[in-house]
């Protein structure tokens, strides 16, 4: 058994959620260059490059890419073997959230009551996820979304015979409908069975993988390129201005499901896809 005190735990988060606000990532950064080179639309090269400049501006002054700095999205990974000790896990994430966007001088978004409105007025709580996994450390993947695309996600429960056809047709059309909202380009992450909510949850963790990656599974990785082909036709464009880069890319993750159901879930990143990963 490893014994981990979540001071560490909190430690981890604060720095993260002001990394990953201040500094796009790798995959995001080279998403950019290549598509720099291939849009067609002299207005969405010179968007493409806008965006380019801004997180160098970003990272070089220490200041956030967007002004909405998100919502906190957690997806924590805890070893067998692992013995938390010094308090709460959840309280240590949220502590993290409160430090760091106090540190990072980040907007605070969330508010406590859906319907009454009132601020938190330090960005918690944060929405976790966790899973039990063999081993003896504890992974966690943070995201900081924004609602511009957030409010773009959708859900639909086809029917089976609706089959690959329906979830392309549903997944092309909530791209359509959501247009230059989620600041694109984007990268949209697709759930596709369990249960309405298990999808929802796995688009949300679609999200977190490297755009360089891709399924494992033939077929998924199959439609992950064909949804990419067919949202970049649709000609929405960087900032929806128009251009051939509407989405940089389309992850897809699927679960075991009911034999009368479909379920699917879409859900949206904006071009920053703020997202950061750390192992303890």
């Amino acid at each position: 058994m490893r014994e981990i005190n979540v001071s560490i735990i909190r430690e981890a988060v604060q720095k993260m959620c002001v990394d990953m606000n201040y500094y796009i990532g790798a995959d995001i950064k080279k998403s950019f260059e290549d598509n720099y080179k291939t849009e067609a639309s002299p207005i969405g090269k010179a968007i493409i490059l806008d965006l380019i400049e801004n997180s160098k501006i970003a990272s070089d002054k220490q200041v956030p890419i967007c002004q909405d700095t998100g919502m906190i999205i957690a997806f924590v990974e805890v070893g067998q073997e692992v013995v938390l000790v010094g308090g709460d896990i959840s309280e240590a994430i949220n502590e993290g959230i409160r430090r760091g966007y106090g540190e990072g001088y980040l907007r605070k978004s969330v508010v406590s009551d859906p319907l009454i409105r009132q601020n938190s007025k330090d960005n918690t709580p944060g929405v976790i996820y966790y899973d039990i996994v063999a081993g003896d450390q504890v992974k966690i993947k943070l995201a900081a979304k924004g609602f511009g695309s957030e409010n773009m996600s959708r859900s639909k429960m086809l029917k089976p015979s609706d089959g690959i056809k329906g979830v392309e047709s549903f997944v092309v059309e909530t791209v359509s409908l959501a247009g230059p909202n989620p600041c694109p380009p984007i990268v949209v992450g697709v759930g596709i069975g369990g249960t309405i909510d298990k999808a929802a949850q796995i688009a949300k963790k679609a999200l977190m993988r490297d755009l360089e990656s891709a399924s494992e599974h033939e077929h998924i990785k199959a439609l992950e390129e064909r949804l990419l082909e067919q949202i970049n036709d649709l000609g929405i464009g960087p900032q929806g201005l128009g251009g051939t880069t509407t989405a940089l890319g389309v992850n897809v993750e699927i679960y075991p499901t009911h034999i009368a159901g479909l379920p699917v879930v879409v859900n949206i990143n904006c071009h920053a896809s703020r997202h950061l990963e750390t192992v303890i």
